[in-house]
């Protein structure tokens, strides 16, 4: 299997996996806007808590980890693919970032977590070090994925440990969503999406590490993708088996500081930037043991056909991350039917289930007849305009 037909069954099933999972963690969070109703008998609020803490701690901080990863890995067959035929593709994936943060301003009209305008932003970091060398690359992202500036933050905490500590600069963006999400106009929700909510995540993004970790991954995501190690092979499947081993060793011990940290030190200023390191680090280490189980389960024949369900929707996952966004803050949202006030994380999870089969069934339908998903074929015109590609 070549680096095109493997990356068109395991990385796009992957993809859609992670899609999926994403949207699930987005159900749970009623879109952003967390609120517990009222009056559930306590079997039903014991129950949500269980489904609650499961999802989160397989997918939370994980899927969008996978789906960084593959974004670096695509940013790389593009580039290659150009390479072969005497081309450099930066300057085409500049322009191509900058349509991706059109389709982020949009999705980030309906939900305001969107990580598409991010993803934008923070993707121009691999035009620099794209024509480095592996160990370059590898350095760069080890580098970036020990979180510099959170060791800076915990070296001056240790330092200064009664250093009084204000709440994240965030909370007060989150703390205004009530003024737009539950209320019935469409045009107050989209602006304050626009407004006060994309500054509230971009600020959360920082701080909990999100922008360092994220390039990261993407570097990672293209060294995966110069070493083709999605390409089918015993060599690839070692490799695969090495590091769903080490990465569950790594996982449990960062697991254990993560979990004690916040009862281990009385300083916030220790406290804060450990949690957000450790988190960081043990989010990545589960996001490999996700990966790489996905990868080597994927190539067995009774796993297969199950796992490659997700391909159609990884193939268009652009589309189908946008369509969620929408489908989800309708349901949700004051200005749809307001579902937010009875639905605690077994109700939306269900809605997530629901609408996860929902998409798999219309992108099958969709693929049956087309090379891309809609939004997807928009975003290859577009960045291919000017060219016999387009």
């Amino acid at each position: 299997m070549n680096q095109n037909s493997s990356r068109l069954y395991v990385v796009d099933a992957l993809r859609g996996f992670a899609i999926i999972s994403i949207m699930l963690l987005h159900n749970l969070e009623h879109f952003d806007f967390y609120f517990l109703p009222a009056n559930f008998p306590t079997w039903l609020k014991s129950f949500d808590k269980g489904v609650w803490d499961s999802l989160f701690f397989i997918f939370s901080g994980k899927s969008y980890a996978i789906f960084a990863l593959l974004f670096g890995l695509t940013f790389f067959i593009q580039s290659n693919n150009q390479e072969k035929i005497g081309k450099d593709f930066r300057a085409r994936f500049a322009w191509r970032l900058l349509l991706l943060l059109c389709f982020g301003i949009f999705n980030s009209a309906f939900y305001q977590g969107d990580i598409l305008t991010i993803y934008a932003i923070i993707g121009f970091g691999l035009i620099p070090v794209a024509k480095l060398s592996n160990k370059m690359v590898l350095g760069i992202a080890l580098f970036l994925m020990f979180q510099p500036y959170e060791w800076i933050n915990l070296v001056l905490g240790v330092l200064n440990p009664t250093t009084e500590m204000h709440n994240p600069t965030s909370w007060a963006f989150f703390g205004k969503m009530g003024d737009y999400i539950p209320k019935d106009s469409l045009i107050n929700t989209l602006t304050g999406n626009l407004t006060n909510g994309r500054i509230a995540v971009f600020y959360w993004s920082w701080e909990n590490g999100r922008v360092f970790q994220t390039l990261s991954l993407f570097m990672l995501g293209m060294l995966a993708g110069r070493k083709y190690l999605f390409k089918v092979s015993p060599e690839n499947k070692k490799f695969w088996v090495k590091v769903i081993v080490y990465a569950a060793i790594a996982f449990v011990p960062l697991y254990i500081i993560k979990d004690g940290a916040g009862t281990w030190f009385n300083s916030e200023a220790i406290r804060r930037p450990l949690l957000t390191i450790v988190t960081s680090w043990t989010n990545f280490a589960f996001m490999l043991v996700l990966v790489s189980g996905f990868v080597l389960l994927f190539q067995t024949q009774s796993f297969y056909r199950a796992l490659n369900v997700f391909s159609p929707i990884g193939r268009m996952s652009l589309s189908n991350y946008i369509i969620q966004s929408m489908m989800g803050s309708f349901i949700y949202y004051g200005f749809g039917l307001g579902l937010y006030q009875y639905t605690g994380a077994t109700y939306s999870l269900l809605i997530g289930i629901t609408l996860g089969i929902l998409q798999g069934l219309f992108s099958s339908w969709w693929m049956k007849s087309h090379r891309q998903g809609p939004l997807e074929s928009i975003w290859h015109k577009a960045t291919w305009i000017g060219s016999d590609k387009a």
